[in-house]
Formats: C-alpha cells, structure tokens, sequence
C-alpha cells in the first residue's frame, strides 16, 4: 500500500478533481502534519500534569488526592463531553472545535494557576481542560482525518498523524522539566497556554471538510436510501451503534485502556520519587514513554490496515499487563524503569486508531467523531478512576500496590472483551460489503 501525500480528499468532488488543482494547505500532508502537531501538544500537555502533581501540593498545601481528584475530574469531563462535542463536529465542522478547544485549554492552564482553594483548581484543571481536550485530541482530530482520506489511506493516515503528535509529546516532557525549574510550576503553566493560543491556525486546514463521502453514501444512515425512516440521521446513526453488541465491548474495553494509562502518567513520578530514584528519573521516564509512543502508534496504525483490529488490541493489553507484571517483580533501577518505560510508551496510544478504525469499518464514516465520543467515553471513565484511586489508596496505604494490580487485572479483562467483537461493515441497502 502506498501512501500519497499529495492527494486532496477535501471537497466532494475530490474523485475527479486534479492534484495540482488542490490548494498545499489543504493535501493530506498538511492536514497529517497539523492535526499532529495540535493533538500532540494538547495530549503533551496532559501527558506531563504528573511533573506538577509534587510542586502544587507543596505550595498549596494539599494532598496527592486533592490533585488527583482535579485531574480524574478532567478526565471524567472529557468523556462526557467528547459525544457532543462529535456532534458538533460532524454538524459544524471539525476546524471551529478545534479552534474553540485551543482557546479554553489556554484559558484552563491560566486558571490553574489563579487556583487557590481545592474548588477552583477542580473547576480549571479539572472542568475546563476536560472540556479542550474534548475538543483537541482523538476523538475530533481522527474523526477529520477519517472523513477526508480514503479507506486504504486511512489506517496508515492516522498513524502518521499519532506519530506527529507523539514526538511533540516527547520534545515538551524535558521542556517542561526545564521551565519547572527555571520559571516554577505557574511559569511554566503560563507558558504553555501562551503556545496552545499560537498554534489556533492549524485548525485552518481542515475548514470545509466533507461531511459525506461518496463511498459512504449509500453504507451510512441518514443517506437517501434510508432517509425514510424519519428519524434524524445521527439519532439513526447512535441508535444502530448503540444496538451493537460489539460497540458495547469496544466501550468496556476501552475502559482498561484509560485507566492504565492515566494511572501511570499522573503517578509514575511520584511513585519513583517515593522509591528513592530521582526527579530526573520521572522526567526520563515521561519522555521515553512519549518517545517510544511515536513508534508505537505509527506501527500499529500500518498493522491495522493489515491485520484484524480486535486481535492487535487484545495483544496490546495482554502486552501491557506482562510489562506491569515484570516491573514489580524485578528489582527497581534505572534500567528496569526505561525498558518499562519503552515497552509501555510502545504499547500507549497504539489502541486509539485500532479502536477508530473498527468504528470506521463497522459504520462508516459519517458520523464517526460522535460515535467515538461514545467509545471514548468508556476510556475516560477509566481514567476517571485510575488517577482518583491513585491517589486515593496511597493516601490509605502509603503504597500503589493496589492500584498496579488493578491496572493488570483489566489488562487481562479488556483482551477477553475484544475477541469477540464482530468487526464485519454493517449491510445496508441490500449492499453487502466485503469483509475488510
């Protein structure tokens, strides 16, 4: 499979229309290379929240519960909001969320460092930022991506584009370790919601997406073949996913993802500081994660054009549980804590384009940003608890064994749940697809 950068999928007349007549803002490398890069720096920025969780407690006198509690809040926000904010995506176009996300992630980080009570950090760290990130990460930026690229096009489009991100990830985590210590922990804040308010024009390229495809229009609900029905064509399109059962495993699966995940970045570092390594060694670990994160969900973004989805996924959390395994059991060093790190960072973010695109083989395109607001929801209920129990059983225990085991025990649940999964396109019209 070949990938061509210079093709436009924008308009839909983009069939028929010549290469050379497409504006460069609007070829599919620019929109990879924009829609990376924002996502990128909006997940870099969450990615590193566990630098700040120590030097905010200090100063505001709190507790590793207090922080977590905010950001298991922002996590909860996001997933509650990230369906509606695909609605309106998919209605309005995904540019001016984009734009509008950008904008309140800058206002949040501002706000964080105006938070003096418990509240008020809950409110900006918390309500805010969950609701940019909703609006700047997977669920909008993949959903463009799908809508303007074509079906053999779109595994390896996404990986490209996870893989942007990731090295943006990877180049703020000793950025940011930098700015902690030459500006403080508001400095840096500040700072970073000055460059989130100068990247607003990567949300440009992708005004005037095309809503629907033509190979889409006859496989989709709300298309003339169906339009009989009645009903609004995204009340169609959500209740047929939601009759689904594999749209349900999808959503419980997920669930594992976004706690092991979110237990690892906001805690890793305070787990090691408690274990005798250095700062040094949290900030290191952070960066390999991200750093092996660009491979990572490259790869499995080629694999999943290849290869069945649900079994890659299933051999994700199973190779994320025996890599949590192997880091307990082994005697803690810096050795032990990179290979852990890199096996990890490997495995990150890979379940996110298998997951959008099991979604985009299972119901189209359409209205895919909404119905992965709805899977999505699943991860961030996860992460919801993986940050809050954190926090909450090292304040009980003074230890995160607990919360490890969990972490691993969802793991094994998850790839139990995907195996089953029917990913065959769902006929419609009397069209009968062809398994992908």
């Amino acid at each position: 499979m070949r990938f061509h950068p210079e093709r436009s999928l924008t308009s839909t007349t983009t069939a028929t229309a010549s290469p050379s007549a497409t504006p460069w803002w609007r070829q599919l490398w620019v929109l990879v290379l924009a829609g990376g890069v924002l996502m990128g720096l909006a997940l870099g920025v969450r990615h590193v929240q566990g630098l700040f969780l120590l030097p905010i407690i200090a100063e505001r006198g709190w507790t590793r519960e207090s922080f977590g509690f905010a950001m298991a809040v922002q996590n909860l926000t996001w997933g509650l909001v990230q369906p509606f904010t695909g609605m309106l995506a998919d209605r309005f176009g995904s540019w001016k969320v984009m734009a509008g996300g950008l904008a309140l992630y800058a206002v949040g980080l501002y706000g964080m460092t105006q938070a003096d009570t418990s509240p008020a950090f809950v409110w900006s760290a918390g309500v805010c930022i969950g609701m940019a990130l909703s609006g700047t990460t997977f669920g909008v930026v993949y959903g463009a991506l799908s809508k303007m690229t074509d079906e053999k096009q779109r595994s390896r489009a996404l990986g490209l584009a996870g893989a942007t991100g990731g090295i943006a990830q990877f180049v703020l985590v000793p950025g940011v370790q930098g700015l902690l210590v030459a500006s403080g922990w508001a400095g840096t804040l500040l700072v970073l919601a000055l460059a989130l308010a100068v990247i607003l024009p990567l949300a440009l390229p992708f005004r005037d997406q095309v809503h629907d495809r033509p190979a889409d229009a006859r496989a989709q609900p709300g298309s003339h073949a169906d339009a009989a029905g009645g009903q609004p064509p995204l009340i169609r399109a959500v209740r047929e996913a939601f009759g689904h059962s594999g749209f349900w495993l999808l959503n419980l699966g997920f669930l594992a993802c976004g706690f092991q995940l979110a237990f690892i970045a906001s805690h890793l570092p305070a787990y090691l500081l408690d274990r005798g390594m250095r700062p040094a060694d949290g900030m290191a670990a952070l960066a390999i994660i991200a750093l092996a994160n660009v491979a990572g969900i490259y790869v499995f973004g080629v694999l999943g054009g290849r290869h069945s989805k649900k079994y890659l996924l299933a051999g994700i959390y199973l190779a994320r549980t025996s890599a949590m395994a192997l880091f307990l059991l082994l005697p803690l060093s810096p050795a032990t804590l990179y290979l852990f790190c890199a096996a990890m960072g490997f495995l990150w973010l890979g379940t996110v384009p298998l997951t959008n695109g099991i979604l985009a083989q299972v119901f189209g395109v359409r209205y895919l940003a909404t119905l992965f607001g709805f899977v999505f929801f699943g991860h961030q209920l996860g992460s919801f608890f993986g940050v809050w129990l954190g926090g909450l059983a090292f304040e009980l225990t003074h230890s995160y064994n607990a919360v490890w085991l969990g972490a691993m025990a969802l793991g094994v649940l998850a790839a139990a749940l995907h195996c089953p999964i029917n990913d065959r396109q769902i006929p419609r019209g009397g069209f009968v697809p062809a398994r992908s």
